[in-house]
């Protein structure tokens, strides 16, 4: 049992012990999403990163960038080992769609959040 789900509004998370093993369950867009809590580059605790809004740089016309935006409709996780990012919905690493979170069982029921390992 993680919590029960009217405890996590979108944006929050938490991070638990499933037997020995640390899952973060997530609240992205209305949608619960659980994750193995290791990085796959060098297993760093990665749902205890910076969570934010995809960052783009628009390029101007004559190919310089003069300011950073955000993708209202992505929302990534950092590992705050290194930097590497992930979609929270997705878990696919915003550099190559080859490195990804691992993903956990999650159950809702009964109003309660579960998860599995």
């Amino acid at each position: 049992l993680v919590c029960r789900a009217d405890e996590l509004n979108d944006g929050d998370r938490r991070v638990v012990s499933c037997d020995g093993v640390e899952v973060g369950v997530f609240k992205v867009d209305g949608q619960f999403v659980a994750w193995h809590n290791e990085c796959p580059h060098r297993e760093g605790p990665v749902c205890q990163g910076r969570i934010y809004q995809r960052v783009v740089e628009p390029i101007a016309g004559d190919g310089t960038v003069r300011t950073l935006a955000y993708d209202e409709r992505v929302t990534n996780i950092v590992c705050s080992w290194h930097g590497y990012e992930f979609d929270l919905k997705t878990g696919i690493n915003q550099g190559s769609d080859k490195i990804r979170l691992r993903k956990a069982k999650l159950e809702e029921k009964d109003g309660n959040i579960y998860v599995a390992v």
